[in-house]
């Protein structure tokens, strides 16, 4: 065995899962994302998407992915800074900008892309990085590559903000980052205070709206919106893997910007463009969502149904208020196995552990979609409670 191969060799966590039979990922499904989904044969609750408007199975959208195709085939065969521009692309994003309220806009072919082209690229060796100690992990990549100084601040913590802030040049470019919505704990970021920050110390906005757009705002325009501060956030990211029903993901933000992602992001000009299908799925999502505000509704109302269902079964939930809910186990190997169980009685959920959160954080991830109905939230709280009561985690 060659050197590389024998220390990889080491990594035997996924096989001890198996041998436990507690192993939860890659779970293939046979059927539409919808609010019920087959697994090997069986119809189970679907709690594991983000397609939060549950557009992701509607005709319309299916139709216009068909049409786009039926005119500009199955992909670009190239990235947008060569041939791969299409008209429809343009279209987008010029939808997208004036959804957003922003001058400009680009679309990258996934949302981790964007986070991972921008945050890399916007600053340079003598400027600042801060962000959250908890932002995506499209944004630590983004960090990483980037040869800017980072500063990292407490989750959700504006005076750990501003310390950071009072150590950088006042003459430096300081970038702030943050998610909207945090993906993982469902928790909500204070952008107006950071905003407040940004010009107390001349700093720049970026906001990871993936898990905000469709939830928050009119029209689902996202956290940013809702909280009155969408003009004073200098950058808005968003995706099309979520509410949108699609894949890819854009950057709202002003001319000078875009000008020069567009000319140095490589993650936008060394990747495909977004295939037809997708870009007019995002399109034909974005009408929809403004056309339909009573599926934003509805989705409000499952999400505060289901938030009262579990607190009053006494499961730890933390400081969610947003469709995602977690619900805090705290040790890996439990995690799993509720996850095993819980799919076993019919019931799909996302096992969360280290990385992705801390060791001592580990939790099942809940979430709704707008196509989710009362009796099969009520159905998934009941199945749950029996698991978590088996567990020992509630009374």
């Amino acid at each position: 065995m060659k050197l590389l191969q024998a220390k990889l060799d080491k990594y035997q966590e996924p096989q001890k899962a198996k041998a436990a039979g507690i192993y939860p990922y890659f779970r293939a499904i046979s059927s539409e994302q919808d609010p019920e989904v087959t697994i090997n044969g069986r119809k189970v609750l679907m709690f594991g998407s983000n397609c939060y408007t549950g557009l992701v199975n509607d005709p319309r959208i299916k139709e216009a992915a068909i049409e786009a195709t039926r005119k500009y085939g199955t992909g670009c065969a190239g990235s947008p800074f060569l041939n791969g521009t299409l008209d429809i692309h343009k279209e987008l994003e010029a939808r997208i900008a004036e959804y957003i309220g922003k001058e400009d806009v680009m679309i990258y072919s996934t949302g981790f892309g964007v986070n991972l082209g921008v945050v890399s690229t916007l600053t340079g060796r003598e400027d600042y990085i801060l962000w959250d100690e908890q932002d995506h992990a499209s944004i630590i990549e983004g960090l990483r590559l980037s040869f800017s100084k980072k500063l990292k601040y407490r989750h959700r913590d504006l005076d750990s903000l501003e310390k950071q802030l009072q150590k950088c040049e006042p003459d430096k470019a300081k970038l702030i980052v943050t998610d909207s919505v945090f993906s993982m704990e469902g928790d909500v970021a204070d952008v107006k205070g950071i905003v407040e920050l940004a010009k107390k110390y001349d700093a720049t906005v970026m906001v990871d709206e993936a898990h905000g757009i469709g939830v928050f705002g009119e029209g689902g325009r996202g956290v940013c919106h809702a909280q009155g501060v969408a003009a004073d956030v200098d950058l808005i990211m968003g995706t099309f893997s979520k509410s949108f029903a699609s894949l890819g993901g854009f950057i709202a933000t002003d001319k000078e910007i875009t000008n020069f992602l567009r000319h140095h992001s490589r993650s936008y000009i060394f990747t495909a463009s977004p295939t037809p299908a997708a870009t007019a799925a995002a399109l034909k999502a974005l009408e929809l969502m403004q056309e339909e505000p009573e599926r934003q509704e509805h989705l409000w109302e499952m999400t505060n149904y289901a938030l009262e269902g579990f607190r009053a079964m006494g499961c730890e939930i933390g400081h969610t208020s947003t469709p995602i809910i977690p619900l805090f186990v705290r040790d890996n190997y439990k995690t799993f196995g509720i996850t095993r169980d819980l799919l076993e009685d019919g019931v799909f959920v996302n096992p969360v552990v280290s990385p992705a959160v801390a060791p001592q954080d580990t939790l099942i991830r809940f979430s709704l979609m707008a196509t989710h109905t009362k009796e099969q939230v009520t159905e998934g709280l009941e199945k749950i409670q029996k698991v978590f009561r088996a567990y020992g985690l509630i009374p």
